[in-house]
């Protein structure tokens, strides 16, 4: 049954931003003594391997990519609060319906809908040369003729904060950090903008957020402080950056004109939810989830249209297998990820009542290359229990098992509160050398990989959702 529920959205949510993950830590989950239900894990070898082989080799072969590639061709990329996303929310719907899983709802809710226009960053001084930019999401716009003001260079905000405001003030503060890990340096495209208009700057650049570039700049959400002036925010690729810097530490003179316009305003857009009802406790859940939305760059192939389509297969090669676990598998295709989580704070809002029935919640957001295990938030005893069931995994090399409080990106929203789950845990090196670029398309998605994801996610999902105990918590 298709249900259409109204939720409306605190205004507050429109300013939040996604959370930067915490820096992974390996473990090998020792010690571990789960008793009797050691066995009871071990006797699903058997079905795992009729998941495997029933994606990988058999019927489902190259299903999942053949779908993701379509759902792209057809739809390209799907901002916040656009028509696309809404028309591209209606597809995966007919797609669950032609597989008879027709216990279907969409929650409404309010959601940001920001346009790009006009964005153009030229260099005066020393030399003229035009910047590649792509403005960050919700920038404020540049008076029409541009801002035309001096460059100051720093690589953190310690080095901004050691600068007198007279030094800044009036000038374009570009941030040029090198990229080590997303957690740590995103907060330079998050945080920058206001930080330097605290200091009087009248614009702000950031080298993108990437280990890799060929002159590709890289998109992103950022957050402005309400008590802070607002100023026009863009990011330029590492190329430029390094440049700019090399004529800086020269003591070169750098002026820089930018202009950039957008709108801003706010749509309805939905949360869609999929249900696989669970044989003894379809109350309790077992959730598997990634967003629909994408930036306006790209096409949202990696980021997050494989995310979304291992969590649509999941409860479809179960039904299609005739595997029913005790508890209900529920797939989410969040909306309006990419502009602050928007779905995510929305679903909890409204479900928060049934908080204490989600058993496990899942997500899949950094790529859906070669699977290696899961990225786990929850006690220990959970761990060691996730740790035993992915010993099942071995024979596909996704048995490792990473200890992280905050796995993925929507689901941090339900997992800081006490909620066990876990991330997808991938081969994704390359995953930030096309992450919120115009490189985000089909041709960074292997089929081989992505069924090994969609068999992987379907399997954990089903015995999670299937074995005799709740993830404690």
């Amino acid at each position: 049954m298709f249900v259409l529920v109204k939720v409306s959205l605190l205004t507050i949510i429109l300013s939040q931003v996604q959370c930067a993950p915490k820096k992974k830590s390996y473990s090998e989950i020792k010690q571990c003594d789960i008793g009797p239900l050691a066995d009871e894990i071990a006797s699903y070898d058997t079905v795992v391997k009729d998941i495997i082989d029933y994606v990988v080799s058999g019927p489902f072969k190259r299903k999942t990519y053949n779908e993701l590639a379509k759902f792209v061709d057809t739809f390209g990329a799907r901002p916040s609060g656009s028509q696309v996303l809404e028309d591209s929310i209606d597809h995966m719907i007919q797609l669950t319906r032609e597989e008879e899983l027709n216990d279907i709802v969409t929650e409404e809710l309010e959601v940001p809908h920001w346009i790009r226009g006009t964005e153009k960053v030229t260099m005066l001084e020393p030399r003229i040369k035009e910047i590649d930019v792509l403005g960050l999401g919700r920038s404020v716009n540049t008076p029409p003729e541009g801002i035309t003001a001096e460059v100051v260079i720093v690589k953190n905000f310690e080095e901004l904060s050691n600068l007198s405001n007279k030094d800044v003030d009036g000038k374009i503060v570009v941030y040029d950090p090198i990229f080590t890990t997303y957690g740590e340096t995103v907060v330079y495209r998050s945080q920058g903008a206001s930080k330097a208009a605290a200091k009087g700057a009248v614009a702000s650049l950031v080298r993108s957020i990437t280990p890799f570039s060929i002159n590709t700049p890289h998109t992103g959400s950022q957050n402005y402080d309400d008590n802070i002036k607002k100023i026009p925010a863009g990011a330029i690729s590492l190329e430029d950056a390094d440049l700019l810097r090399r004529f800086y530490d020269r003591g070169e003179k750098i002026i820089l004109n930018i202009t950039m316009s957008s709108t801003y305003e706010t749509k309805t857009s939905r949360n869609t939810i999929i249900d696989l009802k669970g044989t003894d406790h379809p109350e309790k859940l077992v959730i598997v989830s990634g967003h629909i939305d994408s930036w306006d760059v790209g096409q949202g192939a990696m980021d997050d249209g494989g995310g979304l389509f291992v969590s649509w297969a999941a409860p479809v090669i179960l039904k299609r297998l005739n595997l029913r676990p005790k508890r209900t598998v529920r797939s989410i295709f969040w909306t309006a990820e990419e502009l602050g989580l928007i779905g995510a704070y929305a679903y909890e809002e409204k479900h928060r009542n049934e908080s204490h029935n989600i058993n496990f919640i899942m997500e899949s957001d950094e790529g859906t290359f070669a699977p290696l295990g899961l990225a786990v938030a929850g006690t220990q005893e959970a761990r060691c229990i996730i740790a035993e069931i992915l010993k099942l995994f071995k024979s596909i090399n996704a048995s490792t098992l990473v200890e992280d409080d905050s796995p993925g990106s929507d689901i941090n929203v339900i997992i800081k509160n006490g909620i066990p789950g876990a991330s997808l845990h991938n081969a994704n090196e390359r995953y930030f050398w096309f992450h919120h670029t115009e490189g985000d398309t089909m041709n960074v998605e292997d089929p081989d990989e992505l069924d090994l994801c969609a068999a992987f996610w379907t399997a954990v999902a089903y015995i999670i959702a299937d074995i005799s105990i709740d993830i404690p918590r």
